[in-house]
């Protein structure tokens, strides 16, 4: 935004010198409120019409977001974190100070107001002025109000003006904190601890993604910012913690589109002594608790159309998957017809990969978008899941779950691999795969020496807070659910 001194600009700080040329300080250094919009409004919504509290007098503050001047007397609009706040002020009841800050008092500056609760002929709670004092005079003006494409720029490089001027969009954060505070309630019900995991790591692991790099100077050592916890949670429980959890920021250097942004948020926990079938019902009755929680709902609309949260929900092999929307059998395909069905339905490999990767690319192109109600898609190449348990039953697949809603992934689960010579190789198939692919994982010798001494069988899951608060808060780019999304310089 332009600091240009805008005729807005300038008038507000004219204002400002008002103020302290009467010796009014317009920034002070704290006020003693004793009560917040939403409060006043439920706890006096009953009173009657035209009555006036005159007893008990409260102190309440906010931006200034209306003002309509009446002559010797006004009506003006509070906003606090709870709610808006109708003012009624009479410069003769204000004195003299109060008068000259209300006569330099603009929209969007922070005023402080005492004074007793009324309610007006129109049935609106309101403050009946005795005292107002400035708190913070701005010099910026707000914007008139948000409307269309013009402003979604806006909203999202100046999250502080979305949060003044957009209710909804405050509601959406504060639901974003429920959800954070519920998943964490659930896991600690159930006897999980919470654990922090390093964010620079030596050596990245966990998913297939491109780290960031960055440089320690003191120890003049290359470290990755962490793309996943999961090779630290894991040598938790090989320590003996048996159920862990990370509420953890992880960092992708990848593209950037409606459901990524290069860092986000994630849960992931770890339960000695389970597998991938076990971790699909803690997911599934966790969505649903979060849905009914939320939205009062296992019901809910996204984007216009009904998600059902109730359980149990849809398991569907990733063959089958592919099978039923892309009408292939990828099981009878050679790899040559495997990649030209994947190039057929718009992938931009150039070259034919392994065939588990090119199957998992073909379900993406066919099968992932009309994943709406809530489906668990099951047993995963091996190839492109390094940490995972083969199949117990089925042939180069591998126990692994990924739960998709609305057409996204939400959810990545396994049974978790433990076998140590297995893992070995895995890593160093993956090493070698760093060749031709800057996503594949490089081995990881300390992360082998936990496996070597011993994981217990082990289901784990990672779960995308952001993804989450999407569906349950119905946005539909994870730029409206991330305060500080991650965005081109301005030009």
């Amino acid at each position: 935004m332009s600091k240009k001194e805008n005729p807005l600009r300038l008038e507000k700080k004219r204002k400002l010198q008002n103020l302290r040329e009467l010796n009014i300080n317009p920034y002070p250094y704290k006020y003693e409120r004793t009560a917040e919009a939403g409060k006043l409004k439920q706890d006096f919504s009953e009173i009657e019409t035209g009555e006036k509290l005159t007893d008990k007098v409260f102190k309440v503050a906010g931006r200034v977001m209306t003002k309509r001047p009446m002559g010797k007397a006004a009506f003006f609009t509070i906003q606090d974190q709870t709610d808006k706040l109708q003012i009624y002020l009479r410069k003769e009841e204000v004195g003299e100070e109060g008068t000259n800050v209300f006569k330099n008092m603009d929209i969007g500056d922070i005023v402080g107001i005492e004074g007793y609760v009324f309610k007006t002929q129109k049935g609106e709670v309101s403050i009946h002025t005795q005292k107002i004092e400035m708190l913070c005079k701005t010099i910026e003006p707000l914007p008139e109000k948000f409307h269309g494409l013009t402003d979604i720029e806006l909203k999202y490089r100046y999250r502080h003006l979305d949060l003044i001027m957009d209710p909804e969009s405050r509601k959406v954060f504060e639901k974003r904190a429920m959800i954070l505070r519920e998943v964490r309630n659930y896991l600690d019900d159930r006897g999980f601890l919470e654990v922090e995991t390093p964010m620079l790591q030596k050596i990245y692991g966990g998913a297939a993604a491109k780290p960031f790099e960055t440089h320690h100077n003191a120890l003049d050592m290359k470290l990755y910012m962490k793309i996943s916890p999961e090779t630290y949670l894991k040598r938790l429980v090989v320590g003996g913690l048996e159920k862990v959890y990370d509420m953890n920021r992880n960092f992708r250097n990848e593209g950037i589109d409606r459901t990524h942004n290069p860092e986000f948020t994630m849960i992931e926990w770890y339960e000695a002594y389970t597998d991938y079938k076990d971790q699909m019902e803690k997911v599934e009755t966790l969505m649903a608790h979060l849905a009914e929680k939320v939205t009062g709902s296992t019901t809910v609309m996204y984007q216009e159309k009904e998600i059902d949260f109730s359980t149990p929900w849809r398991r569907l092999s990733m063959y089958d998957a592919i099978k039923e929307y892309g009408q292939m059998d990828v099981e009878a395909m050679s790899d040559d017809e495997i990649y030209s069905a994947c190039k057929k339905n718009g992938s931009d490999m150039d070259k034919p990969a392994r065939r588990g990767e090119m199957i998992s690319e073909l379900f993406e192109l066919v099968a992932e978008e009309h994943l709406w109600n809530p489906t668990f898609i099951t047993d995963y190449p091996v190839e492109i899941s390094p940490l995972t348990k083969m199949h117990r039953e089925k042939e180069n697949l591998v126990e692994r779950f990924e739960l998709f809603i609305g057409g996204m992934e939400l959810a990545n689960s396994y049974s978790e691999l433990n076998d140590p010579i297995d893992q070995y190789e895995r890593l160093k198939d993956q090493e070698e795969q760093r060749v031709v692919n800057e996503e594949a994982q490089p081995m990881d010798e300390d992360f082998m020496h936990a496996i070597d001494v011993g994981l217990p069988p082990t289901g784990g899951v990672g779960l995308g807070i952001e993804r989450v608060v999407m569906l349950l808060t119905d946005r539909p780019s994870i730029r409206d659910i991330i305060l500080f999304p991650t965005l081109r310089p301005q030009t």
